[in-house]
């Protein structure tokens, strides 16, 4: 943050009629600061107090979003991680497979409006979109955080956050689905009367490695009084028609 007297100057330089980068070498500030003071994009004291004051549903009481939040829980929970950069600011990253363009919106709108004080922004890579924003106060929303691999050690959430799950147990379910699930067609062969017969039907699966995010999946699908099933060690199945109509009321297919 430069000095308010230097703000101004910069501006009335500016409209006398200097280009910018003669304006930075009088000021002695960089271009790209003379570039954001003339374009009205500048940072106020106030925005900066905010940021740096008042961003954090945590440590400084701001209002959180549950139904986001618990929907980003389940996104964070199945293809997400946090890295701590520099300065001791957090990279929360979200792996968006290109396949559903709707989920990469949907992503980068939740992030958004659970910490509003960042802003979110995309890179490629082969295959899929990294959705990712930057703020000091990720770790305090996601205390899951921790070196290594998740299926590689504990996984158990906070009070405040069993609270809001509790509430919005559709909306983490969704996000679970959204990241490691699917709902697709089951399509199955059976043998009678001399002949092979098939049948098909819609299911969902979550697929994880991590038994605690699995028995989190499982508990939320008890709230929804949702039938479910491992149909595997690793997997969660949910296969009954009405367990199936039921989640669709909070899910759908992946677009």
């Amino acid at each position: 943050m430069h000095p308010r007297e230097t703000v101004d100057r910069a501006l009335r330089l500016s409209a006398q009629g200097l280009i910018d980068r003669q304006v930075a070498e009088l000021c002695g500030v960089s271009l790209s600061a003379v570039q954001k003071w003339r374009a009205g994009t500048r940072r106020t004291s106030e925005d900066e107090d905010i940021r740096r004051h008042r961003s954090c549903p945590r440590c400084h009481g701001r209002a959180l979003d549950s139904e986001a939040y618990a929907y980003l829980l389940g996104l964070y929970l199945g293809d997400g991680h946090i890295l701590l950069c520099k300065k001791g600011v957090y990279q929360l990253s979200l792996a968006c497979c290109d396949t559903w363009p709707g989920l990469i919106e949907a992503a980068a709108d939740t992030m958004a409006i659970v910490m509003p004080t960042s802003s979110v922004s995309r890179r490629r890579h082969p295959g899929c979109t990294e959705v990712k924003s930057y703020s000091k106060h990720w770790a305090c929303l996601f205390p899951q955080h921790g070196p290594g691999r998740k299926h590689e050690r504990e996984i158990t959430l906070d009070k405040w956050q069993r609270e809001i799950i509790e509430v919005h147990p559709g909306r983490f379910v969704r996000g679970l689905m959204h990241s490691d699930g699917y709902r697709g067609t089951n399509r199955v062969r059976r043998h009678f009367n001399g002949s092979d017969h098939w049948y098909e039907y819609p299911r969902y699966l979550f697929v994880n490695e991590s038994q605690d995010i699995l028995k989190l999946c499982e508990e939320a699908l008890d709230l929804l009084d949702v039938a479910w099933r491992r149909s595997k060690p690793n997997t969660v199945s949910v296969a009954r028609r009405e367990a199936v109509e039921r989640l669709d009321e909070f899910v759908g297919p992946k677009y």
